[in-house]
């Protein structure tokens, strides 16, 4: 197939001409560094808490070869925050604390800016920092994420959006990361939020085979997305292994844009007992075709670590 071409947008990220190796499951990596995410925040809390905590897990994708770090900001939200008794400009600190602390992870491993021949990111594209926005389902904490349709309109979904990308925005992140989105409809609205920031997005549906979680036929899912300049990617997150394939083939069938793809390990999580189950799907080898089939910026999500980054990397090369 003739390889979807980046927007004028993309420059910035993909304008190496290559695929972009993304990073894993944030949450994983702080739960092997000891770090109590129970919390509705998630992630999120170790923002105000632990900070350092993060940074480290940012630090260990980069070390496995990542080239783009997502922020811990997936499930940081002002609503969020305001249940915690924070107030709204401690929130925004926070947002903005996310995409500081990816910045300084890749500062201090002599990463940040570097492209060819520059520091240790020698022969290297620069790393970038995309800021994670959630679904709106991600705040409530309770799994609605993966079932979308909240019973709230397209304006009310932009309004939850728009004051936290904007801020996000702020911060200066290379790519807004609009990730495991259920349903078209917020997806929509999360591209009007985010289309005067200035700063790229991609967008990523979290999906179950050929159709988002609230069940539209990923054709008209990722059509949202077609004429948006600002869009430089559109593809699947938070989804089991096998979809991934026939949705990047989907995705950039409809778009024409590079599709990003960064699926789970396969496991399934269980909501109310709080763990996770079955064995893992994950298999670096299986990145080849995804990058066939149109993806260039590709990674792992949950359950997905430093070492199959590190083989995904191996693979990619």
């Amino acid at each position: 197939m003739t390889p979807p071409v980046p927007p004028p947008a993309a420059e910035p990220l993909l304008g190496h001409g290559g695929t972009l190796l993304l990073d894993g499951g944030l949450s994983n990596q702080l739960a092997a560094q000891g770090c109590d995410l129970s919390d509705a925040l998630w992630s999120a809390r170790l923002l105000a808490d632990e900070p350092a905590q993060v940074e480290a897990a940012h630090t260990a994708y980069l070390r496995a070869g990542a080239r783009v770090l997502i922020t811990a900001s997936y499930q940081a939200t002002y609503e969020g925050f305001a249940r915690r008794g924070l107030s709204r400009p401690e929130a925004t600190r926070l947002l903005h604390r996310s995409v500081t602390l990816a910045r300084d992870a890749a500062a201090s491993s002599g990463a940040e800016g570097t492209g060819a021949g520059e520091g240790r990111g020698e022969g290297k594209p620069p790393v970038r920092v995309a800021a994670s926005v959630g679904p709106y389902g991600a705040m409530l904490a309770d799994g609605s994420e993966y079932r979308g349709r909240y019973g709230l309109s397209v304006r009310e979904l932009e309004r939850f959006h728009r004051p936290r990308i904007e801020a996000l925005a702020e911060a200066g992140p290379d790519v807004l990361a609009l990730e495991t989105v259920p349903d078209a409809d917020e997806a929509e609205a999360m591209l009007r939020a985010a289309e005067r920031t200035g700063v790229p997005v991609w967008l990523s549906y979290t999906v179950a085979g050929d159709r988002t979680r609230a069940g539209q036929p990923l054709a008209e899912a990722f059509a949202v997305a077609a004429d948006r300049d600002e869009v430089v990617a559109v593809g699947v997150n938070c989804c089991a292994p096998g979809d991934v394939e026939p949705a990047v083939r989907t995705a950039v069938a409809v778009t024409g844009k590079p599709a990003v793809a960064y699926p789970n390990s396969g496991e399934e999580w269980d909501g109310q007992a709080r763990r996770w189950s079955g064995g893992s799907a994950f298999d670096p080898g299986t990145a080849r075709r995804w990058e066939a089939a149109g993806a260039r910026l590709i990674g792992g999500c949950c359950r997905v670590g430093p070492a199959q980054i590190a083989r995904l990397a191996a693979a990619l090369t």
